[in-house]
């Protein structure tokens, strides 16, 4: 599961208006309003159609493509010369947290690309000799090179957990890069420079902790597909998955570079395993917490059990055309797979809004 430990307090702006100009702005406002909600969005003219969770239970033959440190697996579907757009899954989930939305949005005419990211599925690292590092800017510098390898110039990119704060680093690093960008749970962008939070906040935190012992790193090792289902079940309280969903995407955490990534990840966030000096300028750039400015839509389930900042608290944080969405009816963290139709249309309509 992915977050900001430790979320900025953002207050939000309060507007007065006064007399006769405020009459003429609220009238001229209900009329651009009654205006845009008389035309067909993109996603309606898309027909981006209704759809039942757990519809679609895999995308057919993947493709390998050798992508800077790794060669990637991925996921590709839809017309080769439509807008690009990539998803991006967390941890411990994988690419069929969008085996409903990728169909979705390649009928609507997008080149989709979903790849497991590195330590997931059949993503594995060129050499031995690469350490299996999980922080932030590699993750996000293996996309980057996925995007080259593809020769896609600029994608609007998308995702939940790990997913979305890479998504984050690449929209605030190299917007040129993106498009726009659609991220469930906000602004993700963290550093190790952490400070302890009050107990009941910390225990929400347990599996990070877990793993900066050597007992944890063992016990994720012998029990992967168990912890993982905790996980699911604790971050998605009211998702009712069975067995045959849950095992799809578990097979990608035996990827033999599963736990060492993994385990990287959670201890280079609290300060207890370093990161590789290449990545270190970058580091330094995200540690200000920089400012995005691609076109966002944010979201938000109703049921999100993981730990996870509220979106007053992040909203300043996308100075470019900007919405949040939080999606009702029992939506926990994985909320591609939980509510694709949702998901997809705010990645149809984000460069609208």
């Amino acid at each position: 599961m992915d977050t900001i430990k430790k979320p900025e307090e953002i207050n939000q702006p309060r507007r007065r208006f006064f007399g006769t100009a405020a009459l003429t702005i609220t009238a001229a406002q209900l009329a651009l309003n009654s205006f845009a909600e008389a035309q067909p969005s993109k996603a309606e003219q898309a027909g981006v159609r209704s759809i039942k969770p757990g519809t679609n239970t895999s995308f057919g033959p993947l493709k390998q493509i050798d992508a800077g440190l790794l060669n990637v697996g991925y996921a590709e579907t839809g017309p080769a010369d439509g807008p690009p757009v990539v998803l991006l899954h967390g941890w411990p989930y994988d690419i069929h947290s969008f085996v409903d939305v990728a169909p979705l949005l390649a009928q609507a005419g997008n080149r989709v690309i979903v790849p497991y990211l590195r330590g997931y599925g059949t993503t594995r690292f060129l050499s031995s000799e690469t350490f299996r590092n999980g922080q932030q800017a590699a993750v996000a510098m293996d996309i980057i090179a996925l995007l080259d390898a593809l020769k896609i110039e600029k994608a609007t990119l998308a995702g939940f957990d790990w997913g979305a704060r890479t998504a984050n680093i690449i929209a605030a690093l190299w917007p040129e890069r993106c498009k726009a960008m659609v991220s469930v749970s906000g602004y993700l962008i963290g550093s190790p420079n952490m400070v302890p939070l009050p107990p009941k906040a910390e225990l929400s935190w347990w599996y990070q902790y877990y793993f900066a012992t050597e007992n944890g790193r063992a016990g994720y090792e012998k029990y992967r597909h168990d912890f993982a289902k905790l996980i699911w079940r604790l971050a998605s309280p009211k998702w009712n998955f069975d067995d045959a969903i849950f095992d799809r995407s578990a097979a990608s955490l035996d990827n033999p570079d599963q736990v060492a990534v993994a385990v990287h990840n959670y201890r280079w966030r609290i300060g207890l395993a370093k990161g590789e000096p290449q990545y270190d300028d970058l580091d330094k750039r995200l540690a200000e917490s920089p400012v995005i400015t691609v076109p966002t839509i944010t979201m938000e389930g109703d049921a999100n059990g993981a730990p996870h900042p509220e979106p007053s608290s992040y909203a300043k944080k996308f100075s470019g055309k900007y919405q949040h969405r939080t999606i009702k009816g029992g939506v926990g963290h994985n909320l591609p797979q939980e509510a694709p139709q949702a998901f997809a249309k705010a990645i149809v309509e984000v460069a609208e809004i």
